[in-house]
């Protein structure tokens, strides 16, 4: 099947009880046995359900992967793969990230002496260089939360392989449908599925996705022991959303595409980025690397913080609220929301800019959003 159509059936087999099309919300906590220890693959909804599994099952079909594992949230999926480590382990990211990400490494498993470092990993040799004999992840956002850089995953991956190190990508800004990490030679594909896998800003979760088995064994037992999951009902949204993700993605790209070539035209736009602009650093490998250039923009107007944080007040259209990836646009300004939880002398060294605004592209008519946007930069003036 091709992505289109695993995102409608893959897992999604017409219930054979009553022939229902639409995946059932199992709402139980337990199962029946025929004996002690002998049910139909199904004993206790913390450790697998039947709506869950269907979800697993879609998830690892959009990522060419062979197993899916499903969370509670993007924060409970990260926190799994981080309980593979022990002691002493070292954790290397892209400097450049989500600050729930920099908050749960340095303030969570930290205290478990779990050392985590940070640098620009849109350039591999820094990748290369920063590999410790205690690395034992690589953690990328690609395209990046909130700078939108781009990092080499092939390459990348090939270093850290030849090291021992195992390779995590955090693909929810560009999601299955335009960037597939574990084609590019990654171990692990993470996402906040609250955001464009869901894609209506009505559910919470998160996912794994896998090809390694005894990876996947030792994910799955964690799953069910620490037991961060996700209910039915979150299930069943993340399966709807995903049936129009192909559509949704391809409209998001190119509202996204027109709105940053607009902005770059705007004499008050100090900076856009944006892959998808033939000017970027990032343009190339993203042509290489993804199928569209998705839906985040962020960029910085002329006038400094105030007046960036005033722009991201008067928009109609665009939301002010945290989150992204929904079918409605929404404006941010990071430093002081997403990624508040980053000491600003981090910032600094990642080189975020305080007046840093991040707009999550949606599905209104483009018209409509740009109009929003020239009105807004006006008025914040």
């Amino acid at each position: 099947m091709r992505f289109a159509t695993k995102a409608i059936h893959a897992g999604q087999s017409p219930d054979p009880a009553t022939g229902a099309i639409m995946t059932p919300v199992y709402l139980t906590s337990t199962y029946v046995q025929d004996a002690p220890g002998k049910h139909k693959g199904y004993e206790y909804a913390r450790t697998q359900h039947p709506t869950r599994s269907a979800l697993e099952t879609c998830l690892a079909a959009l990522e060419e992967g062979q197993y899916g594992l499903a969370f509670a949230s993007g924060m409970a999926a990260e926190s799994t793969v981080l309980q593979l480590l022990k002691a002493g382990d070292h954790v290397l990211c892209g400097q450049d990230l989500y600050g729930g990400t920099y908050r749960i490494m340095t303030r969570v498993y930290q205290r478990s002496n779990i050392e985590s470092s940070f640098i620009d990993a849109s350039r591999p040799e820094n990748v290369a260089a920063a590999i410790r004999p205690t690395t034992r992840l690589v953690w990328l956002e690609s395209p990046s939360n909130p700078m939108l850089k781009v990092c080499d995953i092939e390459v990348i991956a090939q270093i850290a392989h030849a090291k021992g190190v195992k390779v995590v990508v955090d693909n929810t800004f560009a999601s299955p449908a335009l960037q597939q990490p574990l084609k590019l030679g990654a171990d692990i594909a993470l996402h906040s599925t609250t955001k464009y896998l869901g894609g209506h800003s009505d559910v919470v979760g998160g996912a794994i996705v896998v090809n390694d088995e005894e990876l996947y064994q030792e994910l799955k037992f964690l799953q069910n022991a620490v037991g961060a999951i996700p209910g039915p009902l979150d299930c069943f949204l993340v399966l709807r959303g995903i049936k129009t993700l192909p559509l949704r993605m391809h409209q998001h790209s190119e509202n996204a595409m027109r709105i940053a070539l607009h902005l770059a035209q705007q004499r008050e736009v100090l900076r856009v980025f944006y892959p998808g602009l033939s000017e970027s650093p990032e343009h190339r490998l993203a042509s290489r690397q993804m199928s569209a250039f998705g839906g985040m923009i962020s960029l910085e107007l002329a006038g400094g913080t105030e007046r960036n944080i005033r722009f991201t007040t008067k928009t109609r259209l665009f939301s002010l609220a945290e989150s992204l990836g929904g079918v409605e646009s929404l404006i941010g300004h990071p430093m002081t929301m997403t990624h508040a939880a980053i000491p600003a002398e981090q910032r600094q060294r990642a080189g975020l800019p305080e007046a840093l605004v991040r707009l999550s592209v949606g599905l209104e008519d483009i018209e409509d959003l740009v109009e929003d946007l020239d009105r807004a930069i006006a008025a914040s003036r």
